[in-house]
């Protein structure tokens, strides 16, 4: 059963309850009241004819020291004759209540004469036949005699009015009902449209479709439950990208990874069969073993590179308060030897948090790639520099590397920054996806597999930071990142 249907038959329900008890309880007011009133008016009526009865007994001859019945008949069928219309219904018992006199028409039976006593008034209600009457008893002191007096006044009017409320009640409670189910159909309707919106959404989500979203029509809780679900929904929908995006990648770093293995492997596979089947001169020889060594130590260098990515990937820095000058003199003694490339360091004294051999493994990546690309003929090959067809100088600074380290607003900013090829801006985006180079054909003559910024930028993303790529064709490429300063910086 539809949400808006159940809404509906609980408030239909809830008010045909209180309709029903409270017109009981009205129309059985107002009949009551009426009763009420006409008992007091039974009573009243009985009193007037007790005194009307002992005034006409005080008339009696002298005579009579006791009244007697015939006399007693006689007042009676005069009282009975005085009433409106000629004809009261009225009985007279005697002191042992034996009927005396009885009205034409009164039915009553004698229940009422054994609870009546000289100093009590006694009354009921009763039915005969199709009708209702108040029954009234009243004791009457006549000369002598102890007389009681009966009468029935017909209050049939006030039961007809109450069966007349009860009905007429009952179908203003069927219209009112009727009337207020078709009102609350509609307010039901619009009361749940925004669950409706949601349900379809859901479902339209489940099928598939992780852009369609809710709309959102109210303020009230189910607008802000409307919005929470567009929220969620957008989130799932990222989440749900990212995923595809990483089976995707994933994919390719498969496909690239078995195509990096297999030109090794060829090479290496080929030379060691031409050893082993062909009988070489000593030239021969010496190059196809060189060919071997030289394939064997590029798988050996992307295992290794591999293993560091996994390894960054699952592990955590525990960061240190490291200083900077510490970290640029060994940058400077490792890379003092290296003629062919000018490298220039230049930085601020402070102390950062950062796991120091994990930022040193970054910082020779970097500043290898910048010496291959800044070497005549060299290319910066996106994920490692590998080598190209021509170099490019800027400003007349060809070959010049520079490795800074600086204070900046939000940390401790290193950058590296050579004025080498550059990298096209089209593949800026991708250069940190393992295995990516722009130029593999060239990129392996250095046994390059582009690995280098690929690890970088695990490294760095578990210093909660990221790498930072500024670069542009023929002016040269500047990469950097952030650390958090230490709190004795200054």
């Amino acid at each position: 059963m539809k949400f808006s249907i159940k809404l509906v038959l609980s408030t239909m329900i809830v008010l045909a309850l209180a309709l029903g008890f409270s017109g009981f309880y009205f129309v059985n007011y107002v009949f009551e009241t009426s009763l009420d009133r006409e008992v007091g008016q039974a009573l009243d009526e009985s009193s007037i004819l007790s005194f009307a009865f002992e005034t006409a007994a005080l008339n009696v001859p002298l005579k009579y020291s006791v009244l007697p019945d015939s006399v007693v008949e006689e007042i009676a069928s005069k009282l009975e004759m005085g009433g409106q219309g000629g004809g009261r219904l009225l009985r007279i018992a005697g002191e042992e209540k034996n009927i005396l006199y009885t009205s034409g028409g009164f039915t009553a039976d004698e229940g009422l004469l054994p609870q009546t006593d000289q100093h009590t008034k006694s009354y009921r209600v009763i039915r005969e036949q199709e009708s209702y009457y108040v029954h009234t008893c009243v004791s009457i002191n006549a000369l002598n005699r102890i007389l009681y007096l009966e009468t029935m006044k017909d209050v049939t009017g006030v039961f007809t009015e109450r069966a007349m409320g009860f009905s007429l009640y009952r179908k203003v409670t069927v219209v009112i009902l009727l009337t207020g189910t078709v009102i609350m159909l509609f307010i039901a309707s619009f009361l749940t449209k925004p669950i409706r919106l949601l349900t379809r959404a859901t479902r339209e989500m489940a099928a598939g479709d992780y852009t369609y979203r809710a709309r959102q029509i109210s303020r009230d809780e189910l607008g802000q439950l409307t919005g929470d679900f567009n929220r969620m929904a957008n989130a799932l929908e990222d989440n749900i990208c990212k995923l595809e995006e990483e089976i995707e990648a994933r994919e390719e770093f498969m496909g690239a990874f078995a195509h990096e293995l297999k030109t090794p492997l060829t090479a290496i596979i080929g030379y060691a069969d031409m050893l082993r089947s062909h009988k070489l001169d000593e030239e021969k020889s010496i190059l196809s073993a060189n060919y071997i060594y030289t394939e064997g130590k590029r798988l050996e260098a992307m295992s290794l590179r591999l293993l560091d990515i996994i390894v960054a990937k699952q592990d955590e820095a525990k960061l240190q308060e490291t200083s900077v000058g510490e970290l640029f003199a060994y940058l400077q003694e490792m890379f003092a030897e290296k003629k062919d490339a000018d490298i220039r360091f230049t930085h601020e004294e402070t102390m950062v948090w950062m796991e120091a051999n994990l930022i040193k493994t970054v910082l020779v990546n970097l500043i290898d790639n910048a010496c291959k690309a800044s070497e005549p003929g060299g290319m910066l090959a996106a994920g490692e520099t590998e080598p190209a067809a021509e170099a490019a100088a800027s400003g007349g600074k060809a070959g010049v590397i520079e490795v800074t380290g600086q204070t900046v607003d939000g940390g401790y900013r290193i950058a590296v920054r050579d004025y080498g090829i550059g990298i096209p801006e089209a593949e800026q985006s991708k250069i940190i996806k393992a295995f990516y180079m722009v130029d593999k054909s060239r990129a392996r003559s250095k046994n390059g597999a582009g690995l280098g910024l690929a690890l970088c930028a695990e490294i760095l993303k578990i210093h909660h930071s990221k790498l930072q790529i500024e670069s542009k064709e023929g002016e040269g490429s500047c990469f950097s990142f952030l650390l958090a300063p230490s709190a004795r910086s200054n």
